[in-house]
């Protein structure tokens, strides 16, 4: 079967609801003017021409022919009903208001489906129409043109639609331009990164650190100004401030609270530089003193504040203010781009953050609390049973070496990354191995990947679940085997872990609740995560993502037919 073919959309069910309510008003019309049944023969005829575009409303030729071929009939029935209506008992070419309503129907199709230019040139064709068959027909013994009454209709239902594709044409442009100015929220977003990528390869040292920015902020200003000490500081929510960077030999505990009476407050509010005679620290010792405080402003936004102090009276006069804020005014910039990058960043990493902090508490700090209590143990009896001491030892050097083991598989399930040569299934293999080796298991690796490749961040996350399918099998399913199967065929992949331990009614309760990371995992990637037991023994973890029709059509299709 053709894709064409298989791929056509079927009729809107109100288009052609729309299309049956148009033609039954005007063939009500058309017997009420002419009262006569047999000229209901023209509304059939409007139906078989409009059928095409019904049916086959996107197609490139049939829908514009068949739309030329509606308004042409149209014409032909306005001329014919015309000619044989007789309204107010009197034949006046009025009767062509009874059909000609019907012209709105193929000029609306073309106004939603914005082909504005298709709809000028029905209206020229109808109109063409009309007037060849009002020439044409003869209406006691004339020219149908003659009457006052058909082309006053004629002219009357052109107008409204072209009147109607006007507004149409211009609500469209309208609508264009207010797109223009706010575009599509993950449409704005990649453009928005893609513009910070590029700017920040392209920045000095390439980076986006506001620390580092801050620093070297403070390195220029001394260059330009006497400071014993300096601080860049920013806000934190809370009407407090943050200390980004300090520069000085001793370290000074700033004024940070933006509710306080100081300089940095009303800086912080007037956003116009400061000067103060005294510190702006809590742990000033006393003695003359010189303080500048300028903000850091952005646009209207004031993203933060630098600090100057000098041992020395009258040390900031209006000169040195004004080298000092040339150099700020830049740097504002430069500030806020570097705080919004780092607060994209957290956004971006708080979820692995929180799963690392959730792990790291449910794991090696559990198990620290357990050596703890271990050396409070040997402690209690060091003194009592030397044996028992040495022994109590031993189980804590073996259970400190077990968690260390832990804490650089930890790392290494952290540095691992599909790598863009390797491929998923290399990376799954990779980390199958180490972890398999460091937790004496026998692993069967079974690896089936396509040269294509999945998006990397559907990669990641399968790599991710791959690799606490695995980790849970180690800690939890005492087992000897592990069999992992990683099939790639995109857009279908199927990860499969399977041991042979313990099962999962008996694991322990954080080994289910990384069960509920790899489900979140799955769903994500739109994928589906099944957990079942293995027969005879052990448990089976498995992400699917997507079908494997593809692959399956192929190998059909590759296989000999029975009987061959």
């Amino acid at each position: 079967m053709p894709a064409s073919t298989a791929t056509a959309p079927h009729p809107h069910p109100l288009a052609a609801a729309a299309r049956l309510v148009m033609l039954a008003l005007i063939a009500v019309l058309t017997l009420f003017a002419t009262r006569d049944v047999g000229q209901l023969w023209w509304i059939a005829l409007l139906a078989v021409a409009g059928l095409p575009s019904l049916l086959a409303p996107q197609h490139r030729l049939i829908a514009p022919v068949s739309r030329v071929a509606e308004v042409v009939v149209l014409g032909l029935a306005a001329s014919h009903v015309a000619a044989v209506a007789s309204i107010g008992g009197t034949v006046d070419g009025l009767g062509a208001s009874a059909v000609l309503p019907y012209l709105a129907v193929p000029v609306t199709v073309t106004a939603l489906r914005r082909r504005f230019s298709e709809g000028t040139a029905l209206l020229a064709v109808t109109a063409a129409t009309l007037l060849v068959s009002g020439a044409l027909t003869q209406v006691d013994g004339g020219p149908q043109l003659g009457q006052l009454g058909y082309l006053a209709v004629c002219a009357q239902w052109l107008i409204l639609a072209a009147l109607g594709l006007y507004a149409a044409g211009t609500l469209h442009r309208v609508m264009a331009v207010r797109n223009e100015g706010k575009p599509q929220p993950y449409a704005e977003a990649t453009r928005l990164l893609t513009q910070l990528r590029t700017v920040a390869r392209q920045l000095p040292g390439a980076t986006l650190d506001p620390g580092g920015i801050s620093e070297h902020l403070l390195e220029e200003l001394r260059t330009v100004a006497q400071a014993d000490r300096g601080a860049v500081l920013s806000a934190s929510g809370g009407g407090r401030l943050v200390v980004l960077a300090q520069a000085g030999v001793d370290r000074v505990d700033w004024e940070t609270t933006l509710d306080a009476d100081s300089a940095i407050a009303d800086a912080w509010a007037s956003q116009q530089a400061t000067t103060a005679a005294r510190s702006q620290s809590r742990s000033h010792r006393g003695g003359d003193v010189s303080a500048l405080i300028v903000p850091l402003v952005a646009g209207v936004r004031t993203v933060g504040l630098v600090v100057l102090e000098a041992d020395a009276a009258h040390a900031y006069p209006p000169p040195v203010v004004s080298r000092v804020t040339a150099l700020t005014r830049p740097a504002a910039l430069r500030l806020e781009a570097a705080l919004l990058f780092d607060e994209v960043r957290s956004l971006a990493t708080n979820e692995e953050r929180q799963r690392l902090a959730r792990e790291i508490h449910d794991g090696v700090a559990q198990e620290l609390v357990m050596v703890g209590y271990g050396i409070d143990n040997a402690l209690a009896t060091v003194f009592d049973d030397a044996d028992e001491t040495a022994e109590a030892l031993r189980t804590l050097r073996a259970e400190v070496t077990r968690v260390i083991q832990e804490l650089r598989l930890s790392l290494f399930e952290l540095r691992s990354e599909v790598d863009r040569q390797g491929g998923l299934a290399a990376a799954i293999a990779e980390y199958a191995r180490t972890v398999g080796a460091s937790g004496g298991l026998r692993v069967h690796l079974s690896l089936d990947e396509s040269t294509a490749r999945l998006p990397a961040a559907t990669e990641a996350e399968l790599l991710r679940i791959a690799q606490e399918a695995v980790t849970n099998a180690r800690k939890h399913a005492g087992a000897s085997n592990l069999w992992v199967t990683c099939e790639v065929d995109p857009p279908y992949a199927q990860i499969e872990v399977s041991d042979d331990g313990q099962g999962m009614a008996d694991q322990r309760p954080d080994g289910r609740y990384g069960l509920a990371i790899m489900a979140e995992r799955a769903e994500r990637i739109r994928g589906r995560l099944e957990i079942r037991p293995r027969q005879p023994s052990g448990t089976t973890v498995a992400v699917v993502l997507g079908t494997s029709a593809r692959r399956d059509k192929v190998r059909d299709s590759a296989a000999p037919s029975e009987g061959e």
